[in-house]
């Protein structure tokens, strides 16, 4: 497991597995990225986290082998744009936000400015754009919102 992480509150009893990668980008002297990460949440493998300005895990969640979970933007201009494309970050208030309870499935990637909502089910390679509300299930390329599930008392 790899962790660039300075600023970061991370939960109890949270299980990291081998592989992981979390990071928080520095893009300037101004902006303090926030990730928070609640308790008993479970980040299987090979997941990636890039935090540059604020990813909130919620509680309760479960994020599945090879997902990855970005609030970073690469702006893109023309091929000749130096420096390279990888070394470029949209300086810009972002986020990220999982909510208590949300499963990401596996392979799903969580783009910029996204939330998800509490207990909601992400499927399967899911690249996820738009907002998931409370006890929604989203699946496909782009995540489309499937259903709406009651939760049981």
């Amino acid at each position: 497991m790899l962790i660039n992480c300075a600023n970061a509150c991370l939960g109890n009893n949270v299980s990291i597995r081998e592989g992981v990668r979390i990071e928080i980008v520095h893009s300037s002297m101004e902006r303090v990225p926030e990730l928070t990460i609640g308790n008993n949440v479970n980040i299987e493998q090979n997941v990636q986290i890039v935090c540059h300005s604020r990813v909130v895990i919620g509680s309760n969640a479960s994020i599945t082998a090879n997902c990855a979970i970005v609030d970073v933007t690469h702006p893109y201009t023309s091929k000749t744009d130096i420096p390279r494309i990888a070394n470029r970050i949209l300086d810009e208030d972002s986020y990220v936000e999982i909510g208590e309870g949300a499963v990401l499935g596996f392979g799903c990637v969580v783009l910029p400015n996204v939330r998800i909502g509490k207990m909601a089910v992400i499927g399967a390679n899911a690249v996820v754009t738009k907002d998931v509300p409370d006890y929604g299930i989203a699946a496909g390329v782009p995540a489309k919102l499937l259903k709406i599930y009651r939760p049981v008392d």
